[in-house]
């Protein structure tokens, strides 16, 4: 066993090395420039068509609000990843590893965007009539027949990944939480987990996105609120934390090693995996949410889907950061979530208890959103009569992931999110021509191109 856990270690090392951070950071860079900064330039742009989004458009194709989109992917990203994620890089590659974390998620805000375009442009209507789309979608419609088999590549990455990062892992934390702050057995939070779990998914993605739009904004707002109040504290300090932050990002000091003076490379290292771990631009999963869109314009979607970039890592994990500089907890000695909740609770009384309730609310809604992730990915290998047993089977491993140790689950999940990223990245590169075509016709006020199309 120990020589199987080293093994996968060392692919999951591997295949999340330089070459697919580059690949990752490359496209999105690239995406950036051919669209000639759009999705920065257009931000404004994008918060009006999401707030417009909030009402339901009867005359325009789609399942569920464009806001209801971006709910159930943000979902599915606010998590782990802003609350330990921004933790283990400050601790592994210093406070600069902010500052790569930021610049992923601006090159990331185009990748998001273009996953979206694609998403809605060539999705599906499947044979209940809803409407499907995702990388699987855009590889099969959007680059041809003969590459459908990278379409279901995709699909067997991402729904065998979901069952690990996005199900057995996630259940794991919320139990480990609830038992070292409450004492509630492991076994307990399993069962209630599930029914709830199954409460929600059984209703299909309108309930999923009911949910998502009512708890995410919530809990990120009430987070974001109790770490603004522990900045507001510290205000005279926030300068020369922004300052120490960019600074080590052209430095390398690290909390980890002693100040020897850690190489910049960590500071790039930790700063971009962790920021395409929280925000997930170029995994290929945010745009399965954004095809169910009630739009017929693929772009407007796509302005409203980059927004999920800019919130999860510039503001969300923003936060956490200045939070975790702030307070000085970042060369205590913790690391990941119990570092953030150390810092919480050291800028604001009771503030660990914000930590703690956000993991458990986050694992809940990342649960929900991932098992509609896998379940489209599900069908577009086994059709719709794959739903409901994949649905039941998501249900039974949430208590299994409750009360097992799962170290090599967490390290295939890993290795399976970075498969997953490979078809949906050469897809992204390959359509990229159709990104940049239907944008510039219409910011051109051109005519829209069609969202998606009945086959």
């Amino acid at each position: 066993m120990e020589t199987a856990t080293n093994i996968l270690e060392a692919v999951s090392a591997f295949v999340w090395g330089p070459a697919m951070l580059a690949l990752l950071l490359g496209t999105g860079l690239y995406l950036t420039v051919g669209l000639r900064g759009m999705p920065i330039r257009r931000l404004g742009y994008g918060f009006r068509r999401l707030a417009s989004g909030r009402r339901a458009d009867e005359t325009q194709r789609g399942d569920i609000t464009p806001f209801q989109a971006l709910a159930t992917a943000l979902s599915a990203t606010i998590g782990t990843g802003n609350i330990a994620g921004v933790a283990t890089a400050i601790t592994l590659g210093g406070p600069g590893a902010v500052v790569w974390m930021w610049l992923t998620a601006l090159v990331g805000m185009a990748t998001k965007y273009a996953e979206a375009v694609l998403a809605v442009r060539y999705r599906e209507v499947d044979e209940r009539g809803r409407y499907v789309g995702g990388p699987m979608y855009y590889i099969k419609n959007g680059l041809g027949g003969r590459w459908t088999w990278l379409g279901g590549l995709f699909a067997v990455f991402a729904m065998v990944a979901a069952l690990g990062i996005g199900n057995t892992v996630q259940a794991n934390a919320v139990a480990d939480v609830l038992e070292s702050n409450l004492a509630v057995p492991v076994w307990a939070t399993g069962l209630l987990l599930a029914a709830l779990v199954f409460t929600v998914i059984i209703g299909g993605v309108r309930r999923i996105a009911h949910l998502a739009e009512r708890l995410v904004p919530t809990m990120a707002a009430l987070y974001i609120a109790g770490g603004l109040v522990v900045v507001a504290l510290n205000l005279p300090a926030v300068p020369g934390a922004l300052g120490q932050i960019v600074g080590d990002a052209f430095t390398g000091t690290a909390a980890t090693g002693g100040f020897a003076g850690a190489a910049i490379w960590a500071a790039v290292r930790y700063g971009v995996a962790r920021g395409i771990f929280s925000n997930e631009a170029g995994l290929g999963s945010a745009p399965i949410a954004h095809a169910a869109a009630r739009t017929d314009d693929p772009v407007q979607q796509g302005t409203v889907a980059m927004l999920g970039t800019f919130i999860d890592t510039i503001i969300v994990c923003t936060v956490t950061a200045l939070v975790i500089v702030l307070t000085g907890t970042w060369t205590s000695g913790e690391t990941g979530a119990s570092l953030t909740a150390a810092a919480f609770g050291a800028g604001v009384p009771g503030g660990n208890w914000i930590v703690t309730i956000g993991m458990v609310v986050f694992a809940f809604t990342t649960i929900v959103a991932w098992s509609y992730y896998g379940e489209r990915c599900a069908e577009f290998l086994f059709g719709v009569r794959a739903i409901t047993p994949y649905r039941y089977l998501w249900v039974a491993l949430l208590f299994v992931g409750a009360v097992a140790k799962l170290g090599i689950v967490w390290t295939i999940a890993d290795i399976l999110n970075a498969l997953m990223a490979v078809p949906n990245l050469i897809a992204l590169l390959a359509l990229s021509g159709t990104v940049f075509a239907v944008t510039r016709r219409h910011f051109a006020g051109g005519q829209a191109t069609p969202a998606g199309r009945p086959h």
